[in-house]
């Protein structure tokens, strides 16, 4: 409590002009309205994601895009911004690029596919095994896995390996600007909704994109500035008839298991221009 008393006394200690809240949450539509900002903009009660927060708004804005980017530049452009949603230049730092490359040559790895098989929520996640199969499948017809993990993701890295057979995937442990360069030298980036697929895509990196819960229409992989459309880079795998939720449940979603080992295999060697 006396964190968020010190950053509403900041706030109020500013003259801001207005607050954009992209979030759509209690949390984060709290701050401005305590703290004063007299012209607060947000999702109306069309879009927003929890009930009942567009009170706290003084503009109200209903979206009529599909995915939560370019809903978030309707914000901006409510806001006074000329373009609603930009192109995404992200550089990564050189020492970063040499460490990463330095990783890559010890292990003879040059063209490779990356696994993440983690996630904020471990119901938005793939079965770490199914990974480990799919490595075997992409080794057989000579693409070597890197498999990218977070904090907390142990357990997953593991049963990806023990499933894995001879496919000898290396797991690597990277910081932010390592995890730029490991993606965008990437043939393929395997994921679920999660913040290593979105980096990828932000990267132009292709992606094969494994979703159940969330819904891809809004969530997916977005490519802002690429010369190919997202169709083209992203291939999205998702069970037909499955209801979204944001629930965060700790198991599986039954949605992720009806995405099968050989959908992704046939999805990745499609994404590098390999046949099976």
């Amino acid at each position: 409590m006396a964190s968020l008393r010190e950053v509403i006394h900041r706030v109020r200690q500013n003259p801001w002009s207005a607050a954009i809240d992209y979030q759509g949450l209690w949390k984060s539509a709290m701050l401005p309205f305590l703290g004063g900002v007299t012209r607060r903009i947000g999702f109306s009660s069309a879009t927003i994601r929890e009930f009942g927060v567009p009170i706290l708004f003084t503009e109200r804005v209903t979206s009529s895009m599909a995915h939560v980017a370019e809903q978030n530049g309707d914000l901006s452009l409510r806001a006074g911004s000329q373009r609603g949603a930009g192109r995404v230049s992200l550089q990564i730092p050189k020492q970063d690029q040499a460490s990463l490359c330095s990783k890559l040559r010890a292990q003879d790895l040059q063209r490779y596919v990356v696994l993440s098989p983690g996630g904020g929520w471990r119901s938005k996640c793939w079965p770490a095994d199914r990974f480990g199969a799919l490595a075997r499948n992409l080794c057989a017809i000579g693409m070597r896995c890197v498999v990218n993990i977070g904090p907390g993701d142990e357990d997953l890295a593991a049963a990806l390996i023990n499933s894995s057979g001879d496919s000898e995937p290396l797991v690597l442990g990277t910081n932010l600007g390592e995890l730029m360069a490991l993606l965008r030298g990437a043939a393929c980036v395997v994921g679920g909704d999660t913040g290593p697929l979105h980096l990828a895509a932000a990267l132009d990196t292709p992606v094969v994109a494994l979703f159940g819960p969330t819904d891809p229409a809004r969530n997916g992989p977005y490519y802002s500035g690429s010369d190919a459309s997202s169709e083209q880079k992203a291939i999205v795998l998702r069970a037909s008839s499955v209801r979204t939720t944001h629930a965060r449940d700790t198991q599986t979603h039954p949605s992720m298991l009806a995405i099968s080992v050989e959908g992704v295999f046939a999805a990745v060697c499609r994404s590098v221009g390999v046949a099976k």
